[in-house]
């Protein structure tokens, strides 16, 4: 196990950029993706988000407004496409056919002209290989533009073994406090140095509503976090490289925004979370008050 990096004095903030890959990319540490209103891409961008998720395929419906939104924001002239980074990604498994559907959101999206970086969606470790290399090799790819290769996991083995053997130039995990796992059997394993990006997904959990609050025999001496909570939870992580989220009013970005600048959670705020989610579930008993 490496040793534990140094805890975080302050989280990352909306205009910061992470370097994406070898080839010059460089991101906004939230990653914004399914919307249900497209004037937010403009409105993310001017607030410094430079980093938009888009299905090719799976949940293509949901994805409309991003769609608009990114034509909406690429109407601004064609200075815009360099100073976004787009992630495409797609959840076919087959090799034969990985990739050939990226055509298509291109289509949707003309201005949009290229893919920075192909996502291989909810990858497990019996098929990521060999769609790792059709990204990789394929005529479709090359013809993509596309100059970074990601992938979404669900088996935390699989992704630890992927960004530890440099086979991806970001991995998006999911860790907040329903599945805190990774604390365990991810996070504190990842080489050290220079490696690829961690974005977490899935960040922000139900809320619990008041009448569900009295049932778990909760009163208002106990902290009732706000969606930004979850968000401080994950990035209090060094090893957390940012957030892969949803925005979807003026009011939610700005709540954001100020949820990062104040800072990380304290150890005690985290656990408290994590009992939060299991008492939520049925998993324990009344957690203590909040810290």
């Amino acid at each position: 196990m490496a040793d534990p990096l140094p805890a975080r004095e302050a989280l990352p903030q909306l205009a910061d950029r992470l370097p994406l890959g070898a080839a010059g990319l460089a991101v906004s540490p939230f990653c914004l993706g399914v919307i249900r209103d497209r004037s937010m891409v403009p409105l993310a961008f001017d607030a410094g988000i430079n980093f938009f998720f888009v299905s090719a395929d799976l949940h293509w419906p949901l994805y409309e407004e991003m769609r608009q939104g990114l034509a909406r924001l690429l109407e601004r002239g064609s200075h815009v496409r360099d100073e976004i980074v787009v992630a495409g990604v797609s959840y076919i498994t087959q090799p034969v056919f990985a990739g050939t559907n990226f055509h298509e959101l291109l289509s949707a999206v003309p201005r949009l002209g290229r893919l920075d970086l192909l996502v291989a969606g909810g990858a497990y470790a019996h098929e990521f290989p060999a769609r790792r290399e059709r990204y990789l090799t394929s005529p479709y790819a090359r013809g993509l533009g596309a100059r970074a290769f990601g992938a979404s996991f669900h088996e935390r083995s699989t992704a630890l073994a992927a960004i530890n053997h440099r086979q991806v130039d970001l991995a998006y995990i999911r860790y907040n406090p329903a599945h805190p796992g990774a604390r365990h059997d991810l996070l504190p394993r990842l080489l050290p140095g220079p490696g690829p990006l961690v974005y977490n997904f899935r960040s922000v959990l139900p809320p619990i509503l008041p009448e569900r609050w009295r049932e778990l025999g909760l009163d208002e001496d106990h902290w009732l976090p706000e969606p930004g909570d979850f968000y401080r939870f994950v990035l209090s992580r060094p090893e957390m490289s940012g957030i892969l989220g949803s925005v979807n009013t003026p009011d939610e970005l700005a709540a954001l925004d100020a949820a990062l600048a104040q800072g990380p959670l304290e150890a005690e705020e985290e656990d408290y979370l994590v009992s939060l989610a299991a008492l939520a579930e049925g998993r324990a008993r009344l957690v203590a008050g909040a810290p």
